[in-house]
């Protein structure tokens, strides 16, 4: 049965993976389908289409964005992005790496003032893309401040810890309109990570309204039982169904392309059901 992966990261975001090694990990994996999703960013994907051409894996074009809502980020993604309005994106794209970045810079400067000792120019001339906490957490790993990255994520780089700086971010409902403004499939990212199901309830009564297409009901950190409400609260509001793997590469070893932590399957149905043809844009 064919298989797709609709949520993936390399270098030009926080993953470790060029987008060349996305393609060939996903023809080794057996995937009919992969889409590069970098954070705020679209960098990589001419270099993903023009290796994906080399090969019988089909390349989607999308972007994950960060965004709003409320005081809740919520994280959309735009699948199936069209060649000719890469400028508009890159034009959302550019406003929000620069408040990440101006974000980061406060966030390292809190933890020099602390006594952690982290060059911020140095991570941004050692980095491809855009810089996320992921990669001020892997200093902080390299220089022992703690035992692993996913550490650092829920100690010194949580968001609720006294260094970190929330960035503006864009409007949630905003950035739906814009994706199918362009003719591109807006997808709720990872839902159960940021909203219980009440909650996404609310937030989705809203956001179809605005043109949410899809939601992800296939997720690595998913059980049987959040899987299966997803899929549940999909169709009470007629979305189409995703799926993705949130893939890093070494910086989630846990997670690999196309199976999660070993038992993820995301149909190549669910990528044909969400090509702009098939939806009424």
């Amino acid at each position: 049965m064919k298989s797709c992966d609709l949520h993936t990261h390399s270098v030009f975001s926080d993953g470790t993976f060029t987008p060349e090694e996305l393609i060939k990990e996903a023809q080794n994996k057996g995937l009919s389908s992969i889409a590069l999703t970098d954070h705020n960013n679209i960098g990589g994907i001419e270099r993903f289409k023009a290796e994906a051409k080399k090969t019988d894996v089909e390349a989607v074009a999308g972007i994950e964005f960060s965004t709003d809502y409320g005081d809740t980020e919520l994280h959309i993604l735009g699948l199936f992005l069209k060649e000719e309005y890469f400028p508009q994106v890159n034009e959302r794209a550019k406003e929000l790496i620069e408040r990440k970045d101006e974000s980061n810079r406060i966030l390292v400067e809190r933890l020099n003032g602390a006594g952690y000792e982290i060059d911020y120019d140095s991570i941004k001339k050692s980095t491809m893309g855009t810089v996320n906490r992921a990669h001020i957490g892997e200093i902080l790993y390299k220089k022992g401040y703690v035992s692993s990255i996913k550490e650092s994520f829920t100690t010194l780089l949580s968001k609720n810890s006294p260094y970190y700086h929330t960035p503006k971010r864009l409007d949630v409902f905003e950035t739906i309109d814009f994706i199918r403004s362009i003719g591109s499939i807006p997808i709720l990212a990872h839902p159960f990570l940021d909203l219980d199901a009440p909650k996404l309830r609310i937030f989705l009564e809203k956001a179809v309204k605005f043109g949410l297409v899809g939601m992800e009901t296939v997720y690595s950190t998913y059980d049987s039982g959040t899987t299966l409400l997803c899929k549940k609260i999909a169709k009470e509001f007629n979305l189409k169904e995703s799926g993705g793997s949130d893939f890093h590469g070494e910086r989630k070893p846990y997670i690999s392309l196309g199976i999660g932590k070993g038992n993820l399957f995301i149909p190549y149905e669910f990528c044909e059901n969400l090509r702009p043809k098939k939806i009424c844009i």
